[in-house]
């Protein structure tokens, strides 16, 4: 017969991690990290998306924008969808309004 040593089995047994924490506390890493993704990317992109949608609300007849593309140009008609814009004298072209990136001021 062969003689087994159980007091290895034993400081195994008590050396094991204990589980978890079940429910909210397994929970509450992935919680904090949605928070914090939340508060640094999610919500500063939609205040910029929101102030982008109300300028090509109130863009206008005779407005100065720079497009997308890096184009400034003249606003010369406005209709629902698109823009018609100058980009040189004589030269007008047709834009879609989501191309324009901004509105120059008279500052600028």
């Amino acid at each position: 017969m062969n003689f087994i040593d159980l007091s290895s089995f034993s400081v195994l047994a008590q050396a094991a991690p204990a589980p978890a924490g079940g429910g909210f506390a397994g929970l509450l890493p992935i919680i904090l990290l949605f928070v914090g993704m939340w508060f640094l990317i999610i919500a500063p992109q939609r205040k910029r998306q929101k102030a982008h949608d109300k300028m090509l609300k109130e863009l206008k007849k005779g407005d100065e924008v720079v497009t997308s593309g890096g184009l400034h140009a003249k606003i010369t008609q406005v209709g629902d969808d698109s823009l018609t814009v100058e980009i040189a004298e004589g030269t007008s072209v047709e834009l879609g309004k989501t191309f324009v990136a901004s509105k120059l001021t008279k500052e600028a």
